[in-house]
């Protein structure tokens, strides 16, 4: 018996054959931010490492990292000009 041959139109294809759906940004900063403290659970995980691509990861961990960094240097220089 021969396998049936799929069309090429989206409307044949099967929902296994689609690629999966991109993260929202949004979606990259909370699985970011989880990481930041690390808690993530394993649904979750499971579901950025299927949308979220590695290079994206970086720059908005990068970008998060840096928020931090300039809001604690902020924090500290208004705590000591008050102090």
């Amino acid at each position: 018996m021969t396998e049936p041959t799929r069309g090429t139109s989206p409307a044949d294809r099967d929902e296994s054959d689609m690629p999966p759906p991109q993260a929202s940004l949004r979606q990259i900063v909370v699985a970011v931010f989880w990481s930041f403290f690390g808690v993530r659970k394993g649904d979750a995980m499971r579901r950025d490492v299927v949308t979220i691509k590695p290079h994206q990861v970086i720059i908005v961990a990068i970008l998060l990292a840096a928020g931090l960094v300039v809001a604690l240097v902020i924090l500290v220089r208004l705590i000591t000009r008050n102090a």
